[in-house]
């Protein structure tokens, strides 16, 4: 396949909207390598490994061990979806009696921790750091192999909050400053506007650069960050309006639910439909995952992912149906913006109203609506 085919650089905003971004065109097999080619040269001889999703919360713990605990410690980007992957790189890669942290992650099964043992055994201590919503089994699991498993009020801190509070050090005032403000876009609090920068900068630079910058600024980007935001915000704001053109009004029960399709910045899309009054937000991907975003009359967003492949919290989600088999599936998702998961993802928030009202029966409460 030509490169020229998959270059995001000469496509359309039309065009790149509905379309993966040209990552999604390399085989598994390929970036799995590569992966493993980066995390094997991270772990050499580092004293200490730090196992976090790379949004602007995993990367602010990764700020607060560097500073507080070993600025040596290496960073192995990883996904909801990565977790077996990353923990079988420290197990096969790391130094011995090596200090492991996880971040910001939470096991959806068991074979999301299969490797745990095998890291224990390779590590001296590991503590896990999280503030998603936990299966209890899956809990229990983990604290089979764990110093330590903390676990935050999801809707009440993110997980730079928790490791603040739970590393043994004094925690510098900025420090606490870029936690709070980290915390209030990872919970869509939306009261804080350099939130918004950070989650875009976490997203738009690598990892390590953006752990660099805020340890040394916090949550108060320098002028050459901002300019750059700016001059990539232009076509971010044009795909945003994109998916926001093309959502569609669900009526669920007495939830109004948005449901659209595009290559997006989410948070901002469920923002503009929430102003036009529904109480979620559905942004399907192109590259097959969607995520979910609730209100104060919405915080059953993780129910909804849940029985999509998927999880979260109750007004923060995300998933990834299972309907994709070959590239011909793939094909009919970008021709008719994500029609098939769209379906199934609305048919998981009917099955979450149907078990809302037999609670609600249980409890004798009003069902009419």
């Amino acid at each position: 396949m030509d490169d020229w085919l998959i270059d995001d650089d000469r496509l359309s905003i039309d065009r790149k909207s509905v379309l993966p971004g040209e990552g999604f065109f390399h085989p598994d097999s390929f970036a799995e390598a590569e992966k493993e080619r980066e995390h094997r040269e991270a772990l050499a001889g580092a004293p200490a490994v730090v196992i976090a999703d790379p949004d602007a919360d995993g990367l602010a713990c990764v700020a607060l061990v560097r500073e507080l605990v070993d600025e040596a410690a290496a960073l192995v980007p990883a996904g909801p979806r990565d977790i077996e992957t990353a923990l079988d790189h420290v197990a096969a890669y790391a130094e011995p009696d090596v200090t492991v942290f996880v971040c910001d992650l939470c096991p959806d099964s068991e074979s999301d921790i299969e490797p745990l043992a095998a890291a224990a055994e390779r590590a001296s201590e590991i503590h896990w750091f999280d503030h998603h919503q936990w299966d209890e089994a899956l809990g229990e699991a983990v604290d089979e192999h764990v110093t330590r498993r903390v676990v935050g009020e999801s809707d009440e801190e993110c997980t730079a909050d928790v490791v603040a509070r739970s590393l043994d050090a004094d925690v510098p005032e900025y420090l606490r400053e870029l936690a709070a403000v980290t915390r209030d876009h990872d919970l869509w609090l939306q009261e804080d506007p350099r939130s918004d920068d950070l989650a875009d900068y976490a997203y738009w630079v690598e990892p390590d650069e953006y752990v660099d910058v805020v340890r040394e600024h916090g949550a108060d980007l320098p002028p050459e960050v901002e300019e750059f935001l700016v001059d990539q915000r232009v076509e971010k704001e044009a795909l945003i309006e994109k998916a926001i053109e093309r959502a569609e009004i669900r009526e669920i029960g007495d939830w109004t639910v948005g449901v659209t399709y595009g290559r997006c910045s989410q948070n901002e899309v469920a923002e503009a439909l929430r102003e036009q009054g529904t109480d979620a937000a559905v942004i399907v991907k192109p590259a097959g995952s969607a995520s979910i975003r609730g209100t104060d009359a919405f915080e059953r967003a993780h129910e909804v992912a849940g029985k999509v492949n998927g999880g979260g919290h109750p007004k923060a989600a995300g998933c990834k149906p299972d309907i994709y088999d070959d590239m011909l599936d793939y094909a009919h998702h970008w021709t008719t913006r994500g029609a098939v998961a769209k379906q199934v993802i609305v048919e998981a928030f009917h099955d979450v109203k149907r078990e809302a009202r037999a609670e609600d029966a249980d409890e004798g409460v009003d069902t009419e609506r």
